[in-house]
């Protein structure tokens, strides 16, 4: 079964999509949220995409590698956004993000 053999991506992106929906969070209690709207976004288009792959490899879509493609762009792009900001929380997704662009371009 596709998420038995995606066992490990499956997790990446689920852990992924949380450590974004944290950061998100985390930016809008920041004083300067304007300085944070970049990461904000970024932050919400790769909780969606992560979580949107998740389910697509689970009912074993046939656009698995095209949307992981995607998903490694978007991912790279919400790393390379957070990693500009010094918080802990922007930091963490960074990682998070970087993880998951390497294990998306690995099905891509």
């Amino acid at each position: 079964m596709a998420h038995e053999q995606h066992a490990e991506l499956i997790k990446t992106l689920h852990d992924c999509a949380a450590a974004c929906n944290h950061c998100f969070d985390a930016c809008l209690q920041e004083e300067d949220v304007k300085m944070m709207a970049q990461c904000i976004r970024l932050d919400r288009e790769c909780a969606d995409i992560c979580a949107y792959l998740e389910h697509a490899i689970t009912r074993n879509s046939p656009f698995v590698a095209e949307l992981a493609q995607a998903c490694a762009s978007i991912c790279e792009a919400c790393a390379a956004e957070c990693s500009k900001h010094d918080h802990d929380h922007c930091q963490k997704c960074a990682e998070a993000c970087a993880k998951c662009a390497e294990a998306c371009r690995n099905v891509a």
